[in-house]
């Protein structure tokens, strides 16, 4: 059964302002990271509302981010550490609780693929 479009809406807002939350907080904490939040933000939020989406692409702080996305794919050498960083202790963790050898694979070479990905974008210089 589809959802009524008001709800739809209502869930891309929550999505958005989750999102913006996270992506906040990853400004401050230094193992959240900001970008991937923000950029599922971006998309949800004018889906969820326009008024929304204008207010984070103006954002002093947080636009600056998207900006970059937007026009040179690029991402900040911060967000790279920290996607990688997390990846690793992701893996590790894996590797701790005794994960099975096909899971290992597997999300060693996820893990390998999306590092490598977030690595050979261009970075960028946030203000």
């Amino acid at each position: 059964m589809l959802l009524p479009p008001s709800l739809y809406s209502r869930l891309y807002q929550c999505l958005a302002l989750l999102c913006i939350g996270l992506g906040a907080m990853g400004i401050v904490l230094p193992l959240l990271p900001t970008t991937p939040f923000l950029l599922v933000a971006a998309w949800a939020a004018p889906k969820g509302s326009p008024r929304l989406a204008n207010w984070l692409w103006t954002h002093p702080q947080l636009s600056s981010i998207l900006i970059a996305w937007r026009d040179q794919r690029a991402v900040p050498r911060r967000a790279k550490n920290t996607a990688c960083v997390l990846l690793i202790v992701s893996w590790g963790t894996l590797v701790m609780v005794g994960s099975p050898l096909p899971v290992l694979a597997f999300t060693g070479i996820l893990f390998t693929v999306v590092a490598t990905f977030v690595l050979t974008r261009p970075t960028v210089q946030l203000p």
